[in-house]
């Protein structure tokens, strides 16, 4: 398999590199956008004028992002490019909604309408029949993940490179390594983010009407309280508030994995079978390379979020 790294410049000039010492890929359900490191070995001495970094694996395209840092540095007489990025899809972490209730609100809507971000895309979900209520300091992917979640009872995500994803894909590739010699598989759980409780105030800031205990949270033998004050973003089902931050919070509890050598081209909510489990959305993706190959590693989650 073949990796190239391509930094492209302001002016639009495509900078290609294939002598790549390594680099870590990672895109996940839970991560508003694709991550990339790399480091190169490199016959330019500059890249001053760089904007963008895009990895592809066999022609296939799987990072386009940002520079987030960039350094060239020579060493035992040879050049060596690190580079660190994050897909154009950051940026909906990084640019805020003017606060206030917005009735009405399409997905369309709320991507379309506020801001244009290079390169990002989304689904077509033309529903207006909810509302959003923005906070101070709302990015718009918090307002898409409050959207996607009274629409859909969903969390969004990323699919190819840039492209913001509501609603489970419709047409999933099918990846089973049910047979395939694989490196590892296994089972992963995460529980720093759980609470076992939610207390949210009502209208008059008095507690006690709004409550959630999660037994699996008590199962695990976790006490974490949480109070706050009455969520504007669900006034049209305040317990649905305390729903959403228990199923936040439990985001990603457990994944099973696979790793094997290569990479076969799988992308977030394609079906994958293995050792365990059979035909899951696929929630993680991580892919590593250097002199000794690519190797990818496959997972899916079983938390509160449907999949």
């Amino acid at each position: 398999m073949t990796a190239v790294l391509s930094i492209k410049n302001r002016d639009g000039t495509l900078l290609s590199e294939e002598d790549i010492l390594s680099f870590n890929f990672i895109k996940d359900i839970y991560t508003p956008y694709t991550s990339l490191s790399a480091k190169v070995r490199t016959s330019r001495t500059n890249f001053d004028n760089a904007a963008e970094v895009m990895l592809a694996i066999d022609n296939s395209l799987i990072h386009h992002g940002l520079i987030d840092d960039l350094k060239i540095e020579k060493t035992g007489g040879e050049y060596f490019l690190s580079v660190t990025s994050r897909g154009f899809t950051s940026l909906l972490c990084q640019n805020q909604i003017e606060p206030g209730l917005k009735m009405n609100i399409s997905f369309n809507m709320l991507m379309d309408n506020f801001y244009t971000l290079p390169y990002v895309t989304h689904e077509n979900n033309s529903d207006d029949s909810s509302y959003i209520y923005v906070r101070p300091n709302t990015s718009m992917w918090d307002a898409a993940s409050n959207l996607a979640y009274k629409l859909l009872g969903t969390y969004p995500y990323i699919r190819g490179t840039n492209t913001v994803m509501i609603s489970p894909f419709p047409a999933p590739e099918v990846f089973d390594f049910t047979d395939a010699e694989l490196i590892s598989h296994g089972t992963e759980l995460a529980c720093r983010h759980i609470a076992s409780d939610y207390h949210m105030a009502d209208i008059n800031g008095n507690y006690g009407t709004f409550d959630l205990t999660d037994p699996d949270a008590a199962a695990l033998k976790i006490v974490r309280h949480k109070y706050f004050d009455l969520d504007m973003r669900f006034l049209y089902a305040p317990q649905q508030a305390l729903y959403f931050r228990d199923k936040f919070d439990f985001r990603g509890q457990k994944m099973l994995f696979c790793s094997y050598s290569g990479f076969c081209g799988e992308d977030l909510y394609d079906l994958v079978s293995f050792t365990g489990v059979t035909a899951e959305r696929i929630g993680s993706i991580k892919i590593r390379g250097s002199s000794k190959g690519i190797f990818t590693e496959t997972g899916v989650y079983r938390d509160k979020f449907p999949h």
